[in-house]
């Protein structure tokens, strides 16, 4: 077996929380996630994901008000019709 190196990264607390669940429900942990982004990278001489700035702004500061009102808008038919977690509701915001 070839020798191994440690590898020490600092991520938001909560982003970890909620890898993890998703990690951890498929039997992936979170060295074997870091080993197949790194044999990843080496096979394709490339970052394995697109990494570019969202099409969309991130914040509120950057949209319009009409693009404030009809994400608003989508919000309040979205909880019409289901009640979400805290999570899902980050997670469908972090989409956009």
């Amino acid at each position: 077996m070839s020798e191994t190196a440690a590898v020490y990264v600092k991520v938001d607390a909560n982003d970890k929380k909620l890898a993890e669940a998703i990690l951890h429900s498929l039997g992936v942990t979170p060295s074997s996630l870091i080993q197949m982004l790194y044999k990843q990278v080496i096979w394709k001489h490339a970052i394995p994901f697109d990494v570019s700035l969202p099409s969309k702004p991130i914040a509120t500061g950057g949209m319009t008000e009409e693009e404030i009102a009809e994400l608003v808008k989508e919000g309040l038919d979205s909880a019409k019709e289901r009640t979400y977690t805290v999570e899902e509701m980050d997670a469908l915001l972090r989409k956009r």
